[in-house]
């Protein structure tokens, strides 16, 4: 999919047009439609007199304020008519102060009144080429490559502005949009009499490393600036607010109503720690992709997500590959592997099929007609129970739990615990997962699926459903708003909601301790936390191909889903990392992550040390 910020749809302007509009990209070529029409698409109502002129016939100053203010009051027209968006803010957990993640900052066009050239135009773009030049891309590339794109770029810039600046192309002629202060008071230091400067609002991320993908973007859809993706997309109409407008047949305006301010749910510190060393992991393991996913039990709330590879915001249209504007913590759904086993487990527990004690004989092997499924280590282990099972990561024991339960006890659980349908998550492009593969009675399914493959979820229905094993078998609704604080003074804030009771709390703590003697007994040794007793589990789940047949024996995604301290839990955390280049499984790449993460966070969110631990 092409986002519209990429796609041209110049269309006709009217003063009704020139009012309500907004500005799209500005196009390169000169002779492509009337210049004034062309700035007008790009810098808003700064041309509103001389389009109105045309439509009137006359500028007719002398019938009163409106008029006046038309032609000679350009910024205070553009503050009248243009909404101020709304910021993003987001919360320091220590010291409660609020931080913009998404703002505003004033930006300038500027342009040639093209009659006062006279015939300066080609000294005056050698001049002005090198300052408005757009900067080359220079990554990959050796100076040598980058000197001739900078010198091509100059030449080809110094031939734009010879067209822009002669009068026969245009009379008005944009030359720069998006310069900021420093850069107009050079351009205003020339002193040339053609060049004049219109304001306009551009929006700025002021820590473009927060989160592209959570954040979104301000693109274009048609003429209209509009929210992509992210926060901006998911919350644009309340972001945006309401134009202001020309009044028909009076001198006068329609007032405009600047955009609703949000605050998120995210602790900025935990928001940067996560994703900072969510980055290094993913660097270090030479993997393709990684994503994190920590929220609050007791809420639902987000307290921070992630996604690597990233993007800034500030620069979206510079991205090689678009896929980077989803966030993959919502929308790249995945075979999550073992850390299904722990939902596996929940349906069995609940159920009463069995008890933590409860034994099988492990054959090391389940056979299905033709097929055979074996555990991950290929070996028999004999006699086990449902502890070992989890803290040996048995696909066997996963199975004989599953058919304890029975398939549609099973499948029901999982649909409980909220995998197969979307979460709700105030951010575009949420994916629902698919349990398509258990509609069936193919007991190979859901065989396969007890321990994770065959079926996929995100990694935030994952988070949210280890949420719910820690909140008491409580599945939360997840949010990530907090407040929206409109104009006028009114806020509204989020309230938790409990969407169901999956799983008994006996259930809950059964499987809890299940979840601890994992982290202190079998795989997930490397998540544990000195002081703190950590529930959680591990998942090395194989990539299907791309071609569909089969697994790809090159390549695995790596997870640990887990939540601490177990006597008042504050956060419940899911971290992946696709298919690292030095390691295997996910006790050695994401374990060891998760660990580090959940260090920090219990200390800095204050959680009381576990004496027994």
């Amino acid at each position: 999919m092409i986002p519209s910020a990429y796609r041209s749809n110049p269309s006709r302007v009217d003063a009704k047009r020139l009012i309500w509009g907004s500005a799209p990209r500005i196009r390169s070529g000169p002779g492509k439609g009337n210049a004034v029409r062309e700035l007008i698409l790009a810098g808003g109502v700064v041309f509103a007199a001389m389009v109105i002129a045309l439509r009137l016939g006359q500028l007719m100053i002398e019938q009163g304020r409106f008029y006046s203010s038309l032609a000679s009051g350009q910024s205070e027209l553009y503050n009248q008519l243009l909404p101020d968006r709304g910021q993003i803010l987001v919360r320091d957990g220590q010291s409660g102060s609020l931080y913009p993640v998404a703002t505003n900052r004033d930006l300038w066009i500027i342009y040639s009144d093209n009659r006062k050239v006279g015939d300066k135009a080609a000294s005056q773009a050698k001049v002005l080429a090198p300052l408005l030049v757009e900067p080359v891309d220079s990554e990959g590339k050796t100076p040598e490559q980058i000197a001739a794109e900078v010198k091509q770029a100059l030449a080809d810039k110094e031939t734009e502005f010879v067209k822009r600046l002669s009068v026969s192309a245009n009379q008005y002629a944009p030359l720069k949009r998006g310069a900021d202060q420093p850069l107009v008071a050079q351009v205003k230091a020339m002193d040339y009499a053609n060049l004049n400067f219109a304001p306009e609002k551009a929006r700025y991320y002021p820590e473009p490393a927060f989160g592209g993908d959570l954040l979104g973007f301000v693109g274009y859809e048609g003429n209209e600036r509009v929210g992509r993706y992210g926060l901006e997309g998911y919350w644009d109409k309340e972001l945006s607010g309401v134009r202001g407008g020309i009044e028909q047949g009076q001198a006068g305006f329609s007032a405009k109503q600047d955009g609703s301010d949000i605050v998120l749910t995210l602790d900025r510190t935990l928001q940067g720690y996560l994703c900072s060393k969510l980055a290094d992991s993913v660097k270090q393991h030479g993997a393709e992709s990684g994503s994190a996913v920590m929220l609050e039990p007791k809420t639902g709330a987000v307290l921070a997500m992630c996604g690597v590879p990233d993007f800034d915001p500030n620069n979206y249209s510079k991205v090689k590959d678009q896929a980077v504007y989803n966030n993959p913590a919502i929308w790249a759904a995945y075979e999550p592997g073992s850390v299904l086993k722990a939902l596996t487990m929940a349906a069995a527990l609940d159920t009463g099929a069995v008890t933590p004690s409860t034994t099988y004989n492990d054959t090391g092997e389940e056979r299905f007609g033709d097929k055979i499924i074996k555990n991950s280590d290929h070996e028999a282990h004999g006699v086990q129970t449902m502890v070992d099972v989890l803290d040996k990561s048995l696909n066997t024991g996963a199975i004989f739990a599953m058919r304890a339960a029975g398939m549609d006890k099973f499948k029901s659980y999982l649909n409980a615990f909220g995998l197969g349908t979307r979460t709700g998550i105030e951010l575009d492009s949420e994916s629902a997962g698919n349990l398509s593969s258990l509609k069936g009675r193919s007991e190979i399914n859901a065989a396969t699926a007890s321990f994770g493959q065959g079926i996929s979820a995100t990694v935030l229905q994952l988070a949210l459903s280890y949420a719910a094993i820690a909140e008491n078998g409580n599945l939360m609704r997840p949010f990530i708003v907090d407040e929206i604080r409109h104009p006028d003074g009114t806020v509204v804030k989020t309230q938790p909601r409990v969407v169901r009771q999956v799983i008994s709390e006996r259930t809950a703590s059964l499987l809890t301790g299940m979840l601890v003697s994992v982290v202190k007994n079998g795989h997930g040794k490397h998540a544990g936390v000195l002081g703190y007793l950590v529930a959680g589990k591990t998942g090395t789940a194989q990539v299907a191909k791309a071609d569909g047949s089969g697994y790809d024996d090159t390549a695995t995604i790596g997870t640990f889903a887990g939540f601490a301290p177990v006597s008042d839990p504050k956060f419940a955390l899911v971290i992946r990392i696709d298919k690292p280049k030095d390691v295997q499984f996910a006790e050695s790449s994401v374990a060891p992550l998760w660990g580090d993460v959940a260090s920090f966070a219990l200390k800095y969110l204050g959680a009381a040390p576990d004496d027994s631990h």
